[in-house]
C-alpha cells in the first residue's frame, strides 16, 4: 500500500516519539475514549457498583471490562485507517495520519492486529458468555470496516456494537444475567444514530470517492432528517421501557430529547451544523438516561 511519497512505514524523518502520536492520532481516538469511558461508567452503575469497585473483585471486573473494550475499539479504529490509507491517500485527505505520513500503514495494521490480539484474553477474563458477546460485537466492527460501510447494511454492525455494550458488562457480573430487553434495544438505536451522525458530516466527499453505505444512499438531506429517529426512539425505549412510572426525570428527558431534536430537523434545512448539534444533544440525554437506568439488572 501507499505510494513513493507515503511508504508502508513512516517517513524516514519521523521520530520514534512521533510515530507513536502518529498511532495516537490513527486509532480515532475520540470514539476510543468514548465508548470506553461509557462502558466503564455502565459497569460501576450497573452490578459492578461504584461502592463495590474498591479494592474488591469487583474492582478487577471493572478494569478488565474497560481493558477489553479498549483494545477492541483500539483495534477497530487502526483497522479503519489501515483499510481507507489507499484511498485517503488518493484523495489527499489531509489530517490523517497515515496521509501525511507520520506513520505507516504497516504499523498501523500491526498495532491494528496486536490490540485485537490482546482484546481476546482480555474480553474472555471477563466471564465466557461476556466474552463471546464482546468478541461478536469487535467482528461486528471489523466487518464494517472491512466491507459493511460501503453496502446498505452499513448500520448493522453499529446497532449490534452498541447492543452488545450494556450485555457485555451485564454478563460480567456475577451470575452472568442477561440484560434487561430495553436496554439493548436502546443501544442499538443508539448505534443507528451514532452512525448516521458520524457519517452526516462526511457524505458528499464519502460518495465521491465511491463509498455507498446507508447513509450515503439516503443522501445528506435523507440523513439529516432520519438522524434523529433512532435517538428519540432510545430515549423512549429509555423513559418507559423500565417496569413502573417513568418518573419526573424520564419524562423530563423524553420532552427535551423530541423538542431538541424537532428543532435541530427544522433548522436543519438551513444549517446542516444545526441538524448534527441537536443530535448531539440528544444523544447525550440518551446516555445520561442509560448510566441512570443502568442494564435492568442492578
Amino acid at each position: 500500500m501507499g505510494t513513493p511519497e507515503h511508504s508502508t512505514t513512516g517517513g524516514p524523518g519521523v521520530s520514534w516519539a512521533g510515530r507513536v502520536v502518529g498511532l495516537a492520532g490513527s486509532c480515532h481516538p475520540g470514539p476510543v475514549v468514548a465508548v470506553t469511558a461509557l462502558t466503564t461508567a455502565l459497569a460501576v452503575t450497573a452490578g459492578q457498583g461504584a461502592a463495590r469497585c474498591v479494592l474488591t473483585a469487583a474492582a478487577v471486573r471493572c478494569v478488565l471490562t474497560a481493558a477489553a473494550v479498549l483494545t477492541g475499539q483500539l483495534s477497530v479504529g487502526w483497522c479503519n485507517d489501515a483499510f481507507d490509507a489507499r484511498r485517503d491517500i488518493a484523495a489527499g485527505r489531509r489530517g490523517k495520519p497515515v496521509v501525511d505520513g507520520t506513520v505507516g500503514v504497516t504499523e498501523v495494521w500491526v498495532a491494528a492486529y496486536a490490540a485485537l490480539a490482546l482484546c481476546v484474553p482480555l474480553s474472555f477474563a471477563c466471564g465466557l458468555w461476556a466474552g463471546v458477546v464482546h468478541l461478536a460485537a469487535v467482528a461486528a466492527a471489523w466487518a464494517y470496516d472491512l466491507r459493511l460501510k460501503a453496502t446498505a447494511w452499513s448500520w448493522a454492525p453499529y446497532a449490534v456494537g452498541f447492543a452488545a455494550l450494556p450485555a457485555f458488562v451485564a454478563l460480567g457480573v456475577p451470575g452472568q444475567p442477561w440484560p434487561a430487553w430495553w436496554v439493548v434495544t436502546a443501544g442499538a438505536l443508539l448505534g443507528v444514530g451514532a452512525h448516521l451522525g458520524d457519517v452526516l458530516p462526511d457524505i458528499r466527499g464519502d460518495l465521491a470517492t465511491g463509498v455507498r453505505g446507508w447513509p450515503q444512499r439516503l443522501g445528506p438531506d435523507g440523513a439529516r432528517l432520519l438522524l434523529p429517529v433512532p435517538l428519540v426512539a432510545a430515549s423512549a425505549v429509555l423513559a418507559l421501557g423500565p417496569a413502573g412510572p417513568p418518573g419526573r426525570w424520564g419524562v423530563a428527558a423524553l420532552a427535551v430529547a423530541g423538542l431538541v431534536a424537532v428543532a435541530g430537523t427544522v433548522l436543519g434545512r438551513r444549517r446542516e451544523r444545526a441538524a448534527f448539534a441537536a443530535a448531539v444533544v440528544v444523544a447525550v440525554v440518551d446516555v445520561a438516561l442509560l448510566l441512570v437506568r443502568g442494564t435492568g439488572i442492578a
